[in-house]
C-alpha cells in the first residue's frame, strides 16, 4: 500500500500550529526529525527540527531525510498508531476526523486503502501490537512522534495512552520531553 506514506505525510502536515505547520520538508521528515531529537543524548538543538541529523567527529551535521528511507511497513505502523492515538479517548472527535479525511483526500488513497483505513478506525491497533513490531529505538521514537503528532493530549485517556506507548517502546522521560520540545519549537 504505497499510498500509506502519502496519507501519513498529509496527516502530519495537516496539524495546525507550532512545528508541524512549518514542516516544509513534509510530514515524514518531521516524524524523522522528532525521532532524531528524541534519541539524542544531552541537550536538544535549539530551534525547529529541519530533518534528520548525523553525528560526525566535528559535531552534528544536518542532512535531509529521504522519505524513501521509511519503509512501507514502518509508515503503516506510524499510521496505525496515529489512528489508535486518535481513538485513545474512546472517540475520534470532529477535528481529528476532519484532518484524517483531508489527508486521505489529498493522498489519493485507493478503494483498498480506504477499506483498510476504515477497518483500522473500527478496530484500532493496541499499543502492544505496535510495540511488538518496532525493531529498534529509532523506529520506536518515530512511532511515538507519529502518535504525538496525531493528537493534542487534552484528555486523561490520551495522556495515559502516550505514557503507556512510551513505556512499551522503551522511551525514557528525556526522550519524550525532547519530542515535546520539538513540537513546541
Amino acid at each position: 500500500m504505497a499510498e500509506v506514506k502519502r496519507v501519513l505525510d498529509a496527516l502530519v502536515r495537516s496539524r495546525r500550529g507550532g512545528l508541524a505547520a512549518s514542516a516544509a520538508l513534509g510530514g515524514l521528515a518531521l516524524i524523522a526529525g522528532l525521532a532524531v531529537r528524541a534519541t539524542q543524548r544531552g541537550e536538544p538543538e535549539a530551534g525547529p527540527v529541519r530533518g534528520a541529523t548525523r553525528g560526525t567527529a566535528q559535531g552534528t551535521a544536518a542532512m535531509p531525510f529521504d522519505a524513501g528511507a521509511l519503509s512501507d511497513d514502518e509508515a503503516t505502523l506510524c499510521l496505525r498508531i496515529m489512528v489508535a492515538a486518535s481513538a485513545a479517548d474512546g472517540v475520534i472527535d470532529a477535528r481529528e476526523r476532519e484532518r484524517l479525511d483531508a489527508a486521505v483526500a489529498e493522498s489519493g488513497l485507493d478503494l483498498a486503502g480506504r477499506q483498510w483505513l476504515a477497518r483500522e478506525l473500527e478496530d484500532p491497533a493496541t499499543i502492544d501490537e505496535i510495540a511488538d513490531r518496532v525493531a529498534n529505538p529509532e523506529a520506536g521514537a518515530r512511532v511515538y512522534a507519529a502518535a504525538r503528532l496525531a493528537i493534542d493530549p487534552d484528555t486523561m485517556q490520551e495522556r495515559t495512552f502516550l505514557r503507556m506507548l512510551a513505556e512499551a517502546l522503551d522511551l525514557d522521560d528525556d526522550a519524550v520531553a525532547r519530542v515535546e520540545s520539538g513540537l513546541a519549537a
